[in-house]
């Protein structure tokens, strides 16, 4: 929905009797500006609110405020006998308070012979039960490209009027600088692009990464979703070829948006990451990030979750918000199943039953370009609900790695740590640790470096092979659980070894 769209919305649920309008933003000067449109079609009074300050009557920027009504009841009382668009925003901290929400109801009954509505705005606006039946709840839709575009245009030619302003980008730089600020609000992002004008008097393509890192404080300051700097690349991550395949498709669309859109390609929705522990599902969610240039952000649902009722829900649709106002982004939701494992429901009042189904809705129906990779290492845990085509664009199965693989990885960890020599028979190593994660395989490196460091001489192949051959690999210690969890992906998921 747009915004135009959206104040079309509001005239409609005002001619139509709504008395009581809850807007779901925390974009109050844009929701000010909508009923500002609102009240002119309708002919009616608009008349502002502030809590510090109390209620402007007629809502222009000049005129003075009602003495003694910033408290909540002597806002109401002034309400009740007049007329027009009221704007309360952030009223609804107040609405814990019986005695506000009684005479809040009385207001709402007597709109319903009088011309206007009563609007509160503001972010997870709790509706106690006696207000229910008289509201309705709307959400402000986030500024889309186009605004952007107008906004930075305004802003350019607005710095040109007062300095030399050199705009040295190209149309995919343009773009790209555009899509990022997507998920932002516009006060936001004017400041953004005031501040990176006001740097060097100029907007460049050096300018984009900055925006990230402005994503970057807003994502910090709000603490349910952890912000990771993705380091690592593609390369960085051995086999896996049908995997990296499928991505390397997606990604074209991801660097180029706008040709994508016009192509008829939706932004890409995730894909779900089932197999071995230890063998490179978390690694490739940080690759993704790296190679794509897309923000990296991850939920840990443990921190979701909160000892007061309604809470747990509240934090998980805020975080979820919060990834979408942050997009174009990577969200990363490592081991699944502790949070939605099927019995949890049973152990916690329901709780994350609920947070379960509204995670089921937001897969299906998220706005903002969000590319989820959610991992999983217990599909036996998992409601059989996450599998199911529509949540993810495919579910994948890592497997242990081959002995092509298992060299690479090898060679992967040597070369991070300068130990790639000729003393090491790469060959050998691999074919000894058959049935070794990858993860299994990192560590046997780092073993072995212990031990060579010990003896004071260079690492070599002997090393390796006696740290493989006292390490007992997860392949053999969990071979009934590895070859039920084969057997149930093989038809339910696809190889990320071979992919398709």
């Amino acid at each position: 929905m747009r915004f135009h769209e959206f104040v079309d919305e509001l005239e409609l649920l005002i001619r139509s009797r709504y008395a009581l309008i809850v807007i779901d933003t925390w974009e109050l000067d844009r929701a000010d500006d909508a009923l500002r449109q609102v009240a002119a079609k309708l002919s009616l009074r608009y008349h502002g609110w502030r809590r510090s300050k109390g209620l402007q009557f007629g809502g222009e920027s000049n005129a003075p405020f009602v003495e003694d009504s910033a408290a909540p009841a002597d806002v109401l009382r002034l309400v009740e006998r007049e007329a027009g668009v009221f704007h309360l925003p952030l009223f609804g901290e107040y609405l814990n308070d019986p005695l506000v929400v009684s005479h809040l109801r009385d207001v709402v009954d007597r709109f319903e012979v009088r011309r206007g509505a009563v609007v509160i705005s503001g972010g997870d606006v709790r509706l106690p039960e006696a207000l229910r039946p008289h509201a309705i709840v709307v959400r402000l839709p986030a500024p889309v490209l186009d605004d952007y575009r107008v906004l930075m245009e305004r802003v350019i030619r607005d710095h040109t009027a007062r300095m030399p302003v050199k705009v040295k980008l190209t149309a995919e730089d343009r773009a790209r600088l555009l899509h990022n600020l997507l998920g932002l609000t516009l006060v936001e992002a004017e400041k953004i692009l005031t501040r990176l004008i006001m740097v060097d008097g100029a907007l460049s393509a050096s300018d984009i990464p900055r925006v990230a890192t402005a994503k970057r404080q807003a994502v910090e300051q709000d603490g349910l979703l952890e912000y990771w700097s993705a380091t690592e690349r593609m390369s960085d991550v051995a086999g896996l070829d049908g995997l990296k395949a499928w991505l390397t498709k997606r990604h074209v669309s991801i660097a180029d948006p706008e040709r994508a859109a016009g192509f008829g390609l939706p932004f890409p929705k995730g894909i779900l990451l089932m197999g071995v522990p230890g063998c490179g599902k978390s690694l490739c969610a940080k690759a993704v990030a790296h190679e794509w240039d897309l923000p990296l952000l991850r939920l840990d649902p443990a921190l979701l979750y909160d000892k007061f009722v309604g809470d747990s829900e509240k934090n998980f649709k805020r975080a979820l918000r919060t990834a979408e106002r942050m997009a174009p982004i990577v969200l990363w939701i490592d081991e699944l199943e502790k949070a939605f494992s099927g019995n949890a429901g049973e152990q916690d009042g329901g709780v994350s039953q609920r947070v379960f189904g509204g995670f089921l809705s937001w897969l299906q129906e998220r706005r903002g370009d969000v590319f989820v990779v959610a991992t999983s290492n217990d599909v036996s845990a998992l409601p059989p609900e996450f599998v199911r085509k529509g949540r993810f664009d495919e579910v994948f199965f890592v497997d242990l790695p081959g002995p092509a693989a298992r060299a690479e990885i090898f060679r992967i960890h040597l070369r991070k740590r300068r130990q790639l020599t000729a003393a090491v028979d790469v060959d050998a190593i691999a074919a000894a640790s058959d049935g070794f994660s990858g993860a299994e395989i990192e560590q046997a490196v780092v073993s072995a470096l212990f031990t060579a460091f010990h003896a004071g001489g260079p690492l070599g192949t002997a090393h390796l092979l006696a740290e493989l051959q006292a390490t007992r690999p997860l392949s053999r210690t969990m071979q009934e659980r590895l070859s039920t969890l084969r057997s149930w992906a093989s038809e339910r998921t696809v190889d990320a070894q071979g992919g398709r």
